[in-house]
């Protein structure tokens, strides 16, 4: 069974940091391609990052320069590392593994997310 597992999350204020942590059980970690996603209340979920089976990384351009997304895959996690948190960075922030296959369906599966919540 899959699972993805979201830590971190917390009310900050503006200008703080977070790190938060996606644990992986039940897939070859190393295969995937790993996202975090956000949604705030009202809002459509919203790509924030990307870190390939490469290590290559991709942001949103509302993020970049601000948060940094890694992962470690002897621990089978990925982490974002957000810093100057704003309020506008306030929603759940849900981890994502992807992994494209041939001739089968291509595998997708979600945490369950952790709540950020930027205030002062």
């Amino acid at each position: 069974q899959v699972q993805l597992v979201e830590s971190g999350g917390a009310l900050v204020q503006p200008g703080e940091s977070l790190r938060l942590s996606c644990a992986a059980s039940g897939i070859i970690f190393s295969f995937y391609d790993m996202r975090w996603y956000r949604q705030a209340p009202g809002k459509q979920r919203e790509w924030v990052a990307t870190i390939d089976r490469t290590d290559h990384a991709n942001y949103a351009d509302s993020v970049k320069g601000r948060f940094t997304i890694s992962r470690d895959n002897a621990k089978n996690s990925v982490y974002l590392q957000m810093n100057s948190l704003q309020p506008e960075d306030t929603a759940v922030y849900l981890c994502n593994a992807y992994r494209r296959m041939v001739n089968t369906n291509n595998r997708d599966y979600w945490g369950q997310g952790t709540q950020v919540t930027v205030s002062s």
